[in-house]
């Protein structure tokens, strides 16, 4: 039975009681007051444990809950982690990408102007070769023609070229 309900049919009891003269005192009716508060030791126990289970159900629930806010926050905390150790990650990926890409623009810039010294040299070397190839023709043309060795012979345009010369000198 509800110890509400026993608690009502006690008041109801105390309030049809007599009262007694001259004082605060009721007359009661000692065996229905006996037999409520019997009721009450029996129903009193059982609202105990149902009390004690709801407060136990309860504890367990604050329990859970609190156990799974915890389990949530480490797992935002872990995401929130690999987010920021991801962004840094990406972000020194970057740099060093940056990095690279400057580094091969100055190693091409520095191989263009090694390949153009080389060219340079290159051609000059060629230029005092062909120079010196081309006074030596020169001067063979010259003691030729000072040599009379058929100085009259050969138009000046042709003694020029290095094929005419050694045509000429065949021809000798």
């Amino acid at each position: 039975m509800d110890i509400l309900h026993l608690v009502d049919r006690l008041e109801e009891l105390f309030n049809e009681s007599r009262p007694i003269p001259f004082t605060n005192n009721v007359v009661v009716d000692e065996d229905r007051m006996l037999d409520l508060i019997d009721q009450m030791r029996v129903a009193i126990p059982e609202e105990v444990k149902n009390a004690k289970k709801v407060v136990s159900e309860r504890d367990r629930t604050m329990a859970q809950a609190q156990e799974e806010a915890a389990r949530t926050l480490r797992l935002a905390r872990e995401k929130s982690e690999g987010m920021v150790e991801r962004d840094a990650i990406v972000e020194s990926a970057q740099a060093r990408a940056e990095q690279i890409l400057e580094q091969a623009k100055l190693d091409a810039e520095a191989t263009r102007h090694e390949a153009d010294e080389y060219v340079l040299e290159t051609l000059t070397s060629l230029e005092i070769e062909m120079e010196r190839a081309l006074n030596q023709v020169r001067n063979g043309i010259r003691a030729l023609q000072q040599t009379g060795g058929g100085g009259g012979r050969m138009p000046a345009n042709r003694a020029s070229t290095p094929a005419a010369v050694s045509n000429e000198t065949a021809e000798e």
